[in-house]
């Protein structure tokens, strides 16, 4: 049987339907797997040994610049390309009207959730096969759900597969004593303050640790230079891919980060991994796996979940909501993660 996922983004999206292709690579005999995926993400299905070829699709650039898109012809060739291939079922994992449209242009019959399940509930009119799958329960589970419908069998049991190991990514170099701090993120509300991140590196330092400091754009770069500067035994690492960062996060001692897709990354990956969470809720989106911990703020509007801080009395920082969850208390969260690593190799 060949199939064809939609889920395009983001980050952290396309990470959480790794485990549902684990359950149907262990349970359907002779499955296969294409992916339509954004183009910044197509790395990723190639990790799983159940995908046959990633189909990048350019939709965030295109809605940018869509005039170029046009010109140079690469709308046109993409759904050439994809109408090519027919396919024994497609599988809209995302439930948004743009991967709705998209699942309508594939050759196949077409399966997602029913309006009260998806997303955006006008996604379901794209499909001919639909199922209910309730949302108050982890975005992982209810891949695996929709999966498991699809696909006609039952749910698996046991732990959560990603299908990708860590000997993947062993290839590149790394200290192996560093304290990976993922500071960068898309929302403000999300961003942890500056100066905390300086006196956690510092910690770090005063414990025998390194830290490494990836970003992912110019102002995430500044940030990790001034966050650099301010210890001995850090580096800001060079631009990365997808796999040169999971590399750079196999090999490190423990992760701490915001609400981010890299934190799920490490997640994947079974690093032990601290997330802190203001303005979001880990109960539906928060990293899953071995050896993670979630820190989540104690604050009157937390979560709000708002793209920027909402509170409007004084504080010393922004978000207000990280004043409950400082350097200290994340460092003491994030040595107790590494015991308890420590404890489960012996």
């Amino acid at each position: 049987m060949k199939v064809l996922i939609v889920k395009t983004s983001s980050l952290g999206d396309v990470l959480h339907t790794l485990p549902a292709l684990t359950d149907a690579l262990h349970t359907v005999p002779g499955i296969r797997f294409d992916w339509l995926v954004e183009e910044a993400f197509a790395e990723i299905p190639a990790w799983h040994p159940a995908v046959d070829t990633a189909i990048p699709v350019a939709l965030r650039r295109w809605r940018k610049r869509p005039w170029e898109a046009i010109s140079r012809g690469e709308w046109l060739r993409f759904r050439r390309d994809l109408r090519e291939r027919h396919y024994d079922k497609i599988i809209d994992a995302q439930g948004l009207i743009k991967s709705a449209l998209l699942t309508c242009m594939a050759r196949g019959p077409r399966y997602g959730l029913d309006r009260n399940s998806a997303r955006e509930p006008w996604s379901a009119l794209a499909y001919q096969h639909r199922y209910p799958v309730p949302q108050q329960q982890h975005a992982i589970e209810r891949v695996r759900q929709l999966f498991a419908a699809a696909l006609d069998y039952s749910m698996p049991h046991g732990g959560l597969d990603y299908g990708i190991t860590r000997q993947q990514f062993l290839q590149h170099t790394s200290t192996g004593n560093d304290i990976v701090l993922l500071h960068g993120t898309s929302w403000p509300s999300k961003q942890w303050p500056r100066p905390y991140w300086m006196r956690l590196a510092q910690l770090a330092n005063a414990a025998g640790l390194g830290v490494s400091l990836p970003w992912g754009n110019a102002a995430e770069r500044d940030d990790a230079q001034a966050i650099a500067e301010t210890c001995e035994n850090a580096r800001v690492l060079p631009k990365l891919n997808l796999t040169e960062l999971a590399s750079v996060l196999t090999s490190a001692r423990a992760v701490i980060g915001v609400d981010t897709g890299l934190a799920h990354l490490a997640a994947a990956l079974s690093v032990p991994t601290l997330t802190l969470y203001g303005a979001t809720r880990p109960e539906l989106t928060g990293t899953r796996g071995k050896f993670q911990a979630h820190l989540s703020a104690e604050f009157i509007c937390s979560p709000c979940l708002a793209r920027h801080c909402v509170y409007q009395e004084l504080s010393e920082f922004k978000p207000a909501c990280y004043q409950t969850m400082g350097p200290e208390k994340v460092w003491n969260a994030v040595t107790e993660l590494m015991g308890l690593r420590t404890k489960a190799m012996l």
